[in-house]
């Protein structure tokens, strides 16, 4: 059914859309087709509908963008505390630049990626909930992200002159994927192994160092959430 997620931010011009108007309101033109592809491959594993997998159903899906999303996440003494995760695009946040955070991944089981314990760091690119009605009449609403996908350097273990994990931008076949705001565990950091200004953002980098030596207190006051 999607995570219960205390969820913010809708877009200023797109509160209760169609999955069309997403698609249209997508500036880059290379997040359209992932964004397409993968919600249509993700409600094919989901939906008990399939009629949602022709494009005039998938087309005329109600949809809601968002901004950001809050979730509940593991503190450092096993606590719960609520966390805010930005996914922005262009769109500034608090009257500052865009803001599109590094989260951790959940992936497949069986997929440990060394130091990494079977996540991986991914960036936020589009937020959005969608709503499907079932055969049965049912609705069910599911929350997914389209995020920048990255796989890790030296199977995940730590690179033994920096003792962090690096990781790399995936393949451009799998370099946007849709998944659902469920398998998202935490905030996460990255450093980019080539430095870029706020203008060009983190587009123009294809390798990161994970900055593990980072907790959550110290995350909040470094982005000021």
């Amino acid at each position: 059914m999607g995570p219960q997620h205390r969820c913010g931010g809708k877009h200023p011009d797109a509160m209760i859309k169609v999955f069309r108007a997403l698609l249209d309101n997508t500036q880059d033109a290379t997040h359209r087709m992932p964004i397409y592809s993968g919600t249509q491959e993700f409600i094919k594993h989901n939906s008990r509908n399939k009629t949602y997998i022709l494009d005039e159903q998938l087309h005329a899906m109600e949809l809601c963008i968002y901004h950001g999303i809050k979730i509940q996440v593991e503190g450092l003494d096993g606590e719960r505390i609520s966390q805010m995760f930005r996914c922005t695009g262009s769109q500034s946040w608090q009257g500052e630049d865009g803001q599109n955070d590094w989260v951790w991944v959940k992936q497949c089981p069986g997929r440990f990626y060394g130091a990494l314990n079977g996540r991986l760091p991914w960036q936020l690119q589009r937020l959005f909930k969608i709503k499907l009605q079932n055969e049965d009449g049912a609705f069910v609403e599911y929350w997914l992200a389209l995020a920048l996908t990255t796989i890790p350097e030296n199977s995940g273990n730590l690179d033994p002159v920096s003792k962090f994990v690096h990781v790399r931008k995936a393949p451009a076949a799998v370099a946007l994927q849709v998944f659902s705001v469920g398998n998202i565990i935490s905030c996460t950091h990255v450093i980019p192994e080539i430095a870029t200004s706020s203008q060009t953002g983190d587009g123009r980098n294809e390798q990161w160092i994970v900055n593990s030596h980072i907790d959550l207190a110290t995350w909040h006051h470094v982005y000021n959430l």
